[in-house]
This record gives structure tokens, sequence and C-alpha cells, in this order.
């Protein structure tokens, strides 16, 4: 393991501020705080420079507003739906990721795009944006874990795979938005498409219609690629098969490869795929007359359970247009669900498990790292800027423009 200089070695003195005790050896796992240190050995992202105003200063909403108020229209601040609401309530936009990548690129005269959510959104944002606009990520280390379970060599070697199988030919590449630019590039190269999960079904009838594919390789999120092809194009469970980046091969013979229709790779979301059926029966006990409604990176055995499923914003507006009285169990991020919650308490939504989870990476973006952004602005400093290789750029935006032109 790789050690990280910033953790203390040998005897901690009496009263060591950092734990609150005395005579306890610290152990080389022992935890970070959070967005202030990285342990490149365990998790993707850097140490952001410069100084973070404490998390419990009682002044940092009075500074946000001050900063946000001196750079005007020279900043445009996004927050993803997941995030917390103190920071919400900064963004000028509130949307799901391809939506503020929009937002961001419709707001030509902003010089800084500062991007409350993760790092693929924050890069998806660059491309789209002019080259006389900067993005910020007030946390690098704001990543996700899904996006990271695919790989520029990964997905390199599978394809490889797939040459070797004789199918690379008429195989067509369908990356979900949550993925990073690389993955995004190499979609491109080889003549394929982003999606969403709102427009994942028309990426998939262009996959097989319009490009004329007899296979996808969809990444990373196995998911909302196996419940895309079975729930909505009517794929059988036996046309699907999982890519295993850490297997020879992908854990699959040619024979398996040339057979299916789906090669999906082996991915998830970790909150999203910590639902189960037995979180849809229990609430069903709990509640009766409860909607089930759930996003489509979780499970299969969820998804079939559920009463309706779709994208966030298709659950914010199923939300919004229930009758007062109505019932929901939402299976998706904590903070939009505890917002709906809030947003309309003539209803009942809970959240789908009874264990409490939060994106812990989406939650990274607080409010010391969003101040210490806006007031580097005012300051005319920028921090945490997300570039993208030109390259690299140009292929992912070729793949983001065949999204664009679906129907």
């Amino acid at each position: 393991m790789t050690t990280n200089p910033t953790l203390r070695r040998g005897p901690i003195p009496a009263r060591d501020p950092a734990l609150g005790r005395v005579g306890v050896t610290p152990s080389p796992l022992a935890l970070l705080l959070l967005g202030r240190q990285a342990d490149p050995a365990s998790e993707r992202g850097v140490d952001c420079p410069g100084e973070l105003p404490p998390a419990a200063d009682p002044a940092l909403t009075a500074r946000a507003a001050a900063a946000k108020r001196a750079l005007g229209d020279r900043a445009f601040i996004l927050g993803h739906h997941y995030q917390r609401d103190e920071v919400i309530a900064f963004a000028d936009v509130t949307g799901d990721s391809f939506k503020l990548a929009q937002q961001a690129a419709a707001r030509p005269q902003a010089e800084a795009i500062v991007f409350c959510g993760v790092h693929f959104m924050a890069e998806s944002a660059d491309i789209l944006t002019g080259a006389h606009q900067q993005v910020i990520l007030p946390d690098l280390a704001a990543g996700c874990s899904m996006a990271d379970m695919a790989t520029a060599e990964q997905v390199e070697q599978a394809w490889d795979d797939l040459l070797d199988a004789g199918v690379a030919a008429d195989t067509v590449p369908v990356s979900y938005m949550n993925s990073s630019a690389a993955i995004k590039a190499f979609t491109g190269r080889h003549d394929g498409t982003i999606c969403t999960s709102s427009n994942a079904r028309r990426a998939l009838e262009w996959a097989f219609g319009e490009r004329g594919g007899a296979r996808v390789l969809f990444l990373p999120d196995q998911h909302l690629g196996r419940n895309t092809a079975i729930g909505e194009l009517g794929t059988s469970e036996q046309d699907c098969v999982v890519y295993d980046p850490r297997k020879p091969s992908g854990g699959l013979t040619r024979r398996q490869l040339r057979a299916a229709k789906m090669i999906l790779w082996r991915g998830h979301c970790s909150v999203h795929g910590r639902f189960t059926r037995d979180s849809v029966d229990e609430v069903r006990r709990r509640i009766p007359g409860v909607t089930v409604l759930a996003h489509p990176e979780c499970r299969r055995e969820v998804v079939t359970a559920a009463d309706l499923v779709g994208s966030t914003e298709y659950i914010i507006s199923v939300v919004a247009a229930a009758p007062a009285g109505s019932a929901f169990a939402i299976g998706t991020e904590l903070n939009l669900v505890q917002r709906l919650a809030t947003r309309h308490p003539d209803k009942t939504i809970v959240f789908l498990d009874r264990t409490v989870c939060f994106c812990s990476t989406m939650n990274r973006i607080d409010m010391p790292h969003l101040v210490w952004a806006l007031e580097s602005l005012v300051r005319g400093e920028t921090v945490n800027r997300i570039t993208v290789d030109p390259d690299v750029a140009t292929y992912a935006r070729k793949a983001l423009d065949q999204m664009l032109a679906l129907p």
C-alpha cells in the first residue's frame, strides 16, 4: 500500500486533538478528513490546494452569498439533484448530469462553470463548453464509483476480446452518461453513442436499428443496460451476458460473445445497487398502498417489483403530479428523496431501504469547498479546473453529438 505522507506515525502524544484520546497508536488506515486529504492507493482524487473554511463555520452561507453576488454573471453554478440542500440553495440550475452539461453549454457568457456534482459531469461540461470558459469542481475527490469501474485500458482490452471472437465489426458501444471522458471517447471512436437513463431505450433502438448492430457493448452500468433491453425492448435474459474486466476474456467464451445481443459491463451504482427485493416487500408491508418508484440503475429484481421506473427527472415529475395523500417509496439517492419529502408535505415520501445511504462522493461537495471555490474566483484565482485532453474531447464530443441527434 502506498503510504500517505500526511498520516501520523509513531505514538500519539497525550491529548492528541486529532483523535481526542490518549495513548492510541494510529492505524495506517486511519480515516482521512473528507476532502482535505487523499489516499492514492484507495481512491481516485487529489488534495485540494489552499485552505478550506472550517465545516462548522456559521458564516459559510453568508460568505457563499457574498461571493456569488460579487461574481455576478461571470460564474454559473450547477447543482446535481443528489447534492445536499445547503449546496443546492446556491445553484443557478438543478438537474441530472446531462441537463446540467447542456445548461453549461447554453451559458457562453459565463467565464466559470462551478459544477456541484462529480468528476465525469464536470468533464462533460468541459467538452460541451467553449475554450474561453473554465469548469471548476469544488472537490477533485468527488468521483463516481460506477464511472471508475470501467477504465480506458480495460475497455480497450474488452474490444480486443471482441475482435478475437470475430464480433467487434457488428458490435455497437453504447455508454451511459455516467462514464469518464476516456470511455466516451472510446465510444466515439467506434461510432457509438452516449445515453442517459431517460433515453437509453432510444439509444439501443438506434444501435440495433439505424446503426445496424447485431449486439451492443453497454458501459459501465449493467443494471441500466439489462433493465432497458429486457424491460423496454423485450430482449430475453439469455440474450444478455456480463463482461467482467477482472477475468480473462471477461469471463466469457467466444461462443457466448457471438450469441449475445447485450454485452453488459460489470459495473453498478453503489447507491442504487443496495436496494433489493426485500426492500420492496418490506415497505409494502409497512405502508399499505404505497407506490414504489425506482431508478433504472437498480437491480432487475427491484425494477420488476416496482410500480414505476424512471430517471431522476421522471421521479421528480411523478411525485409532483401525484394528488395529495399519495404515498411513495423511492429507490434513489437520499438527498433527492429528502428534498422531495420536504417539497411535498401533503404526501408520504420515504426512502426505499431502511438503511440510510447518501452518495458519498457526491456529498464531498460541501459548503467549505463551495465557498473556497467561489471566493477564489472573486480573488481572480482558479482552483480545481477540470480540463479534458483535446483528442479525447473530440471523440467524446462525437459520441455526445450522436446522442443529441437521436430523435
